[in-house]
């Protein structure tokens, strides 16, 4: 662990500190709504949706290509072709995507118990949220969740040469704060980029979030696992006291 107090702490977004996953399922029910009631689809509508989940899953973006809006607009297209058969319907595909989309934006919030633990935590340590994903559309969750006055640094993926879990981030990350990887804790939900990527960079500890409470059979293994991003403030006075401690 090391003989230095923790002095920042990088906070993965989705799903960690916003429930991303509810955020999308309610985007989904509202597009199945409208297929249901403006269009008469029936089972089609949910047929259409678990596809663009599926295809969502998939997704390979690469920014030099298209833009993620024309990419996620696909998704809908090919689902319903898929689905309906007949010829395209972009328009369509459009009307279902920014559905999707807002309404998926106004459910990503910060709950408050939320902000106020990182308005506590920020007294005593730095914090920098580090979030993988295309410059787009996690500045539109930025915003949307108006996390922004709570960190000191933000960064995002898509905008640098390399995401999570290559080293070269997490160094932007503590160059950005000025404290060596050794300071700093990664908290985060996902075992092959946060943890896997804050044990490449050689932090100081790992924080997985395992809201399942089923544990993994395969490496990588984080540090500490809890079930609440709301446990860490406990956690990390128990790393500092083992660090006072061991001194």
């Amino acid at each position: 662990m090391g003989l230095t107090r923790v002095r920042a702490v990088f906070f993965d977004l989705d799903n960690t500190l916003i429930d991303t996953a509810g955020a999308s399922r309610r985007g989904m029910s509202e597009v199945i709504k409208l297929l249901q009631s403006k269009y008469h689809y029936k089972e089609e509508a949910e047929i259409i949706c678990e596809k663009v989940q599926v295809k969502l899953s998939k997704e390979c973006f690469h920014p030099y290509n298209m833009c993620i809006t024309d990419l996620r607009t696909s998704h809908w297209e090919e689902a319903i072709q898929e689905t309906k058969g007949g010829k395209n319907n972009r328009r369509l595909a459009e009307e279902c995507y920014f559905l999707w989309k807002s309404t998926r934006l106004q459910h990503m919030t910060l709950a408050e118990d939320v902000k106020a633990m990182l308005t506590e935590l920020r007294k005593e340590v730095r914090l920098l949220l580090l979030t993988n994903g295309d410059r787009q559309t996690q500045r539109e969750k930025i915003e949307a969740c108006a996390c922004q006055s709570y960190f000191d640094a933000i960064v995002v993926g898509g905008e640098q040469k390399e995401e999570k879990p290559a080293p070269s981030i997490f160094y932007h990350c503590c160059d950005l704060l000025g404290v060596q990887p050794g300071d700093c804790v990664m908290v985060g939900d996902t075992l092959e980029t946060d943890i896997q990527g804050g044990l490449n960079a050689g932090l100081k500890a790992t924080v997985w979030i395992n809201k399942s409470g089923i544990m993994p059979l395969t490496s990588p293994i984080p540090h500490y696992i809890v079930s609440s991003v709301l446990e860490l403030p406990a956690l990390l006075q128990s790393i500092d006291c083992k660090v006072s401690l061991s001194v």
